[in-house]
């Protein structure tokens, strides 16, 4: 089975995704397949995770970039790569160029989260930093490799990377044979394509469901359209999947073998990432964490038994103390609440008691007594308050009002 573009060029095939596969053996792990109850009984069928957050370099993205430089002719090897990334597909070329003796030079935004930087050094890339978005990296790199004979690996738009990443799909079938939907997130595409060639060419019957972030989504216009289609200003909390532009090779897979392509909010994201770490003690990227956040917005929508991809686990520790902030908020398992006080002795304490009697534990206080908008004798009192869930929300608010008290919006 080959899927071929526009101009009839061959893409890739079962056999590609085989023989990368045996390529990638020792190199790549076969990920643990982990079932998850809770969102089995969402679904009301088995749910599995396909736990590529454990991955070596923590996400999937070794695999295609190991197959992509392992093809590379001995003097395209002596000229050495260069690739553009924010995170997981650095590290991928930098462990892969490592363990095939490659150069590699690798450019990350500005800003980029230092504990991926880190990493992408330790794997032995030189790390320049450029740009502030991804797409201003990767037109730097592009640029290098034009001056310096340096071949660019790009993070999904190639059919080995493609075939690398559909290693994924031959696991997930061997694994889970009973399968009848796959969930996997998708950015530029390479991950979702790679997996379809190889799942349809086995398992037509299986269902493949991609996922990307409302705020990051260029599939679904793009699959509208025809073609791929450029959005300005992707934004979401997952990186991994903030890609503007669908890849043209994974495109013309995806738009043949992708059953359907979801869009997930930030809320659906720091949900989902919050249920990995409790639930499954699983550490996971916002991108990751897409699959789930799918299941749990629409647990019926999907036929089980369904494995969710996680493809990747390299959280900045500051990013992630913020999402699970905001993830325990949309479960209302915290509150914030700004209030007005008379600026007397006494009243926060009474403010606190009436938190008491409703069982609300009060995480931080903060007071502002110079904001012009505030009376003589005001002060402005904003509480974080640890709750029990959207109800509890519902309960200390109301107690709040009852006892007199504004809650300013």
């Amino acid at each position: 089975m080959s899927y071929r573009t526009a101009d009839s060029l061959p893409l890739v095939t079962l056999d590609d995704v085989r023989g990368a596969q045996k390529m990638l053996a020792g190199v790549a792990r076969m990920t643990a397949m982990e079932g998850s109850r809770h969102l089995s009984r969402l679904v009301g069928a088995p749910v599995h995770f396909k736990c590529e957050n454990l991955q070596r370099t923590g996400s999937f993205k070794l695999r295609g970039a190991y197959v992509r430089i392992a093809g590379l002719s001995p003097e395209e090897r002596a000229a050495g790569v260069v690739a553009a990334s924010a995170g997981n597909h650095a590290q991928g070329v930098a462990l892969a160029s490592s363990l095939l003796g490659v150069r590699s030079t690798v450019f990350m935004p500005k800003g980029a989260p230092l504990p991926k930087v880190a990493a992408t050094r330790h794997y032995g890339a030189e790390v320049r930093a450029h740009g502030t978005v991804v797409d201003e990296t990767l037109a730097a790199a592009q640029e290098y490799a034009a001056e310096t004979g340096a071949v660019f690996i790009h993070p999904f738009d190639h059919p080995d990377i493609i075939a690398g990443q559909g290693t994924v799909g031959l696991e997930i079938l061997e694994q889970c044979p009973e399968v009848r939907t796959i969930v996997v997130g998708i950015g530029g595409g390479g991950l979702a394509a790679g997996i379809a060639v190889a799942v349809k060419a086995l398992r037509p019957d299986v269902r493949i469901v991609g996922v990307q972030a409302a705020g990051a989504a260029a599939y679904p216009p793009s699959l509208a359209a025809g073609r791929p289609l450029s959005i300005e200003k992707p934004a979401t909390m997952a990186d991994g999947i903030k890609v503007g532009r669908p890849g043209d090779v994974p495109f013309a897979i995806i738009g043949d073998l992708v059953d359907e392509v979801r869009t997930v909010s930030e809320n659906d994201l720091s949900s989902a990432l919050l249920l990995c770490l409790e639930r499954a003690k699983l550490v996971v990227e916002p991108a990751g964490a897409s699959p789930v956040a799918a299941l749990l917005s629409e647990p019926e929508a999907f036929e089980g038994p369904v494995v969710a991809l996680l493809s990747g686990g390299n959280v900045d520790p500051l990013l992630m103390q913020r999402i699970l902030r905001h993830g325990m908020a949309a479960g209302g398992r915290y509150l914030a609440v700004t209030l007005r006080l008379t600026d007397r002795p006494g009243a926060l304490a009474t403010l606190l008691g009436v938190l008491s009697v409703v069982d609300a534990n009060v995480l931080d206080v903060s007071h502002v007594r110079t904001d012009p908008r505030l009376g003589l004798t005001e002060v402005e009192v904003e509480l974080h308050l640890e709750t029990k869930g959207p109800e509890h929300c519902a309960e200390v608010n109301s107690a709040l009002r009852k006892a007199g008290y504004t809650i300013i919006d």
